[in-house]
């Protein structure tokens, strides 16, 4: 589990052990153990990206029934071959289990919502014309006894059918709607020179150009994370080298962290006041597109990681930054919030800059600078996720 010899680990506390290498020790003890089934809560946090593939081929090669919540869209398609999703209804939540593996689940999920809404389209068209015709039999019945049958029966068949009820409703979709706009600026981004992050890298050099797509990949605590603060204007990075932004670029950044002590014991509507002098009903329109209207009166700090993450999207959109410096920004998104963001990524006007350990949101980029182990920076041409 831990890659290495049983002479080199078995003295071990496990104590000692990283967040991740304890992940890996109980996850191989679960998988090792007589229980026939197995119930996972979230087994890929704290892993990186080699321990997620080796925690995929345990699942797969498993032949235990094994129950796991997960929101890595690569460890689903890979291994997931049945999903059952927790849906919200107007008259409560529930479950839909699709038969099949994450490759079909969209279509297949798309397909039953549109159903349920086809079915509720029919029965509220049959709802008015039942309707209709009892009205119509009770105008008949005033001025022709014969009808008057016919109008209680009409109404006794509506009675009857309005006691049946509707069809279930589509279930609740979240709709967050991300709205990054950009901007044109120089052609020349970024440009750094025999930079050096003090303790974490070697001297590198790199050019980045307006509307690139650059994933910032490497093991934790390499420097990805130093190097976005340093070009997000943070001076406590201790640095040497030179580097610099080009003209027009108005850098905006997503700390993985959500660490903001200056939205401390505020609500968010006060940050939204405090930081773009938005009153209260633009303030409301904003956070009703990041589906976040319910928490306006809440503190930040109160926040899931989630909604956190929505709302530093939101900050990064009023700004209206030319650069973006996302660092880890789909850790704590559901996969509705992460699909908004991808979508909005790819119709930005500037340049995106993004560490990342998520391997199915890296698709969406075209360049890829690594920090490795050794202290070293490149850039490579193809998703590099052995360290």
């Amino acid at each position: 589990a831990l890659g290495k010899s049983f002479e080199e680990v078995s003295d071990r506390e496990v104590n000692t052990l990283s967040g991740g290498e304890q992940k890996k020790v109980v996850l191989q003890a679960l998988l090792r153990g007589p229980e026939e089934v197995l119930i996972l809560d979230e087994p890929d946090n704290y892993l990186d990206v080699p321990s997620k593939r080796w925690l995929e081929e345990q699942l797969k090669e498993s032949h235990k029934t094994i129950l796991f919540i997960s929101h890595d869209r690569e460890l689903l398609s890979e291994v997931a071959n049945r999903i059952i999703t927790l849906e919200q209804g107007v008259s409560g939540n529930t479950a839909w289990i699709h038969g099949s593996g994450f490759a079909t689940w969209h279509e297949a999920r798309k397909a039953r919502n549109a159903r349920f809404a086809e079915l509720l389209y029919r029965w509220e068209q049959e709802h008015e014309r039942l309707k209709e015709l009892v009205l119509t039999l009770r105008n008949q019945a005033k001025s022709s006894p014969d009808m008057a049958s016919k109008y209680r029966a009409m109404q006794t068949r509506l009675r009857k059918f309005e006691e049946i009820g509707p069809p279930p409703s589509p279930p609740l979709e979240q709709d967050v709607k991300v709205g990054l706009s950009g901007g044109r600026t120089g052609e020349r981004v970024i440009t750094s020179e025999n930079l050096v992050l003090e303790g974490l890298t070697d001297p590198f050099s790199i050019e980045i150009f307006y509307g690139d797509r650059v994933a910032v990949l490497g093991k934790n605590g390499t420097g990805k994370s130093h190097f976005l603060r340093l070009l997000g204007g943070d001076v406590s990075v201790k640095h040497s080298g030179n580097w610099k932004l080009g003209a027009r670029v108005s850098p905006g950044h997503f700390a993985q962290t959500h660490a903001h002590p200056e939205f401390m014991g505020k609500t968010l509507l006060e940050i939204l006041w405090n930081e773009h002098s938005l009153q209260l009903g633009p303030a409301k329109s904003v956070l009703g597109r990041y589906e976040l209207h319910n928490q306006a009166e809440q503190k930040f700090s109160t926040l899931s990681g989630g909604q956190q993450a929505r709302f530093q999207v939101l900050l990064l959109e009023l700004e209206g930054s030319t650069l973006l410096l996302l660092d880890e920004p789909t850790d704590n998104l559901d996969l509705a919030s992460a699909e908004a963001l991808e979508k909005a990524l790819t119709m930005y006007q500037g340049t995106v800059l993004a560490v990342t350990h998520d391997r199915w949101f890296t698709k969406g980029f075209s360049r890829y600078l690594v920090f490795g182990a050794d202290n070293k920076v490149f850039e490579s041409p193809n998703p590099v996720w052995e360290y």
